[in-house]
């Protein structure tokens, strides 16, 4: 059920679930126009597209920030993920902001209720097979329709296991 990189040459294993989008916890804000932007396309797409990247433990937007947003305001109810170990040290977070540093533990505590971050000021990055890449790299394409994420998903949610 998680997402895990265990080495370089060991191949990565992934599952795509359902989460609720009421239990996911975000650590930064979003920036109002791209969110308007974003909930556009996807309404017009009438599908979400990539999963996000959220914490097996606590459930926090680690990517997918304005993706999750743009769904609440469509009225979607649930969100599909890649859970990732976030203690794991093939986990990496860095800064867009200069002059700052941030730790995990400043994501969690954000995420966890504290003050959140303004908008994109951080970037999570994942070692697949020795190299460095955006956390994004391991979200897999899902092509949901909209209307399967704004109802019950029993059956969305075993029609769409990966």
């Amino acid at each position: 059920m998680t997402k895990r990189f265990t080495d370089a040459n060991t191949e990565k294993m992934s599952r795509i679930e359902f989460v609720e989008l009421d239990k996911l916890k975000p650590h930064e804000g979003v920036f109002a126009t791209h969110l308007r932007k974003l909930r556009e396309e996807i309404e017009s797409d009438g599908i979400l597209k990539l999963a996000i990247a959220i914490s097996q433990n606590g459930n926090i937007i680690l990517d997918g920030h304005h993706r999750v947003a743009a769904l609440k305001e469509l009225g979607c109810v649930k969100i599909p993920v890649v859970f990732v170990d976030y203690n794991s040290p093939d986990i990496e977070v860095q800064t867009r902001r200069k002059n700052i540093q941030l730790t995990k533990e400043e994501i969690i505590r954000a995420g966890m209720g504290f003050k959140k971050m303004r908008p994109k000021t951080s970037r999570h990055m994942i070692r697949v097979d020795g190299t460095l890449k955006h956390i994004s790299a391991i979200e897999k394409r899902v092509d949901i329709p909209l209307e399967e994420l704004r109802g019950i998903m029993n059956e969305c949610d075993q029609q769409h296991q990966l």
